[in-house]
């Protein structure tokens, strides 16, 4: 059913097309690897009824050992997840499993409609998972659970609102990019652990794949926004990577948002904040 809602969107909206392509062609993959994402992209939306309101899936994991490892530490533990995959579920398994031990909050943006946006809400919230909105309260309460040692899990290649963001290159291409991952990162202590979860074909379950997040040659996070931003959207890259047919393609990533258009040169002192905190192990 999700693959036939894919398809019937892609197939009536020539701004949906367009997009696809032209995101998966900016990113180095073929037309094949697109068109594997429509369907995909329907999957995303045809299993939430049963991810919020059901009964729960089967859920394999690869590289559980890099979540015990990061809360050996005692400190807060930063789950990065980009668009791919069934992102839903991470953080669904997370507390099944982890959950008594170090509870989660993660960052959603509410719908608009009223009656949906609660909906959503109740559903995302469960035993050791707390759903915290896309505003300035969603974030004190992000940085709050970081601090008091929780998990906190977030989209990072999720556009977020004017003037709380970066221009930083993805896939080649500068994308306005979130600073609070990379702030919370930098909170004195935090562990950060990248996450996805991989959509079985056919119903069968999800398979959540966890990776360390390590920069090459030693380096460690920026203080820098603009580089510090770089850095985790190459994370990010890395992830697309191993299963680009999931990634959620039509998603308007490189969007300006209103003031904000891209700049080749911004003075660090005035555009690019710089972190105060200790890098982030």
């Amino acid at each position: 059913m999700g693959w036939v809602l894919g398809w019937l969107s892609f197939l009536t909206s020539a701004r949906y097309r367009k997009r696809l392509f032209a995101h998966a062609r900016q990113a180095g993959f073929s037309r094949s690897v697109a068109l594997a994402s429509v369907g995909e992209s329907g999957k995303l939306v045809a299993e939430l009824p049963r991810l919020w309101l059901g009964r729960p899936v089967r859920v394999g994991w690869e590289g559980a050992a890099h979540i015990e490892a990061a809360q050996a530490h005692g400190a807060g533990v930063l789950f990065l997840t980009p668009h791919l995959g069934c992102f839903e579920i991470t953080a669904q398994a997370y507390a099944q499993r982890f959950g008594v031990r170090q509870p989660v909050t993660v960052l959603f943006r509410p719908a608009r409609q009223p009656w949906l946006r609660d909906l959503v809400a109740n559903a995302r919230t469960r035993p050791n998972l707390v759903a915290a909105p896309t505003t300035l309260g969603g974030v004190k309460q992000l940085i709050k659970a970081m601090k008091s040692g929780q998990a906190v899990g977030l989209l990072p290649d999720q556009v977020p609102p004017g003037g709380q963001g970066v221009w930083a290159p993805f896939f080649g291409r500068d994308a306005y990019t979130m600073t609070l991952s990379a702030r919370l990162a930098h909170i004195a202590g935090s562990q950060v652990v990248l996450i996805w979860g991989e959509r079985l074909s056919w119903g069968r379950g999800y398979l959540v794949r966890v990776r360390p997040f390590r920069l090459p040659d030693g380096e460690v996070l920026a203080t820098d926004a603009v580089r510090a931003a770089g850095q985790i959207n190459h994370a990010m890259e890395a992830l697309i990577k191993e299963r680009p047919a999931q990634y959620l393609w039509s998603y308007d990533r490189y969007k300006v948002p209103a003031g904000h258009p891209p700049s080749v040169s911004e003075p660090a002192s005035a555009d690019r904040p710089l972190f105060t905190d200790q890098p982030a192990s």
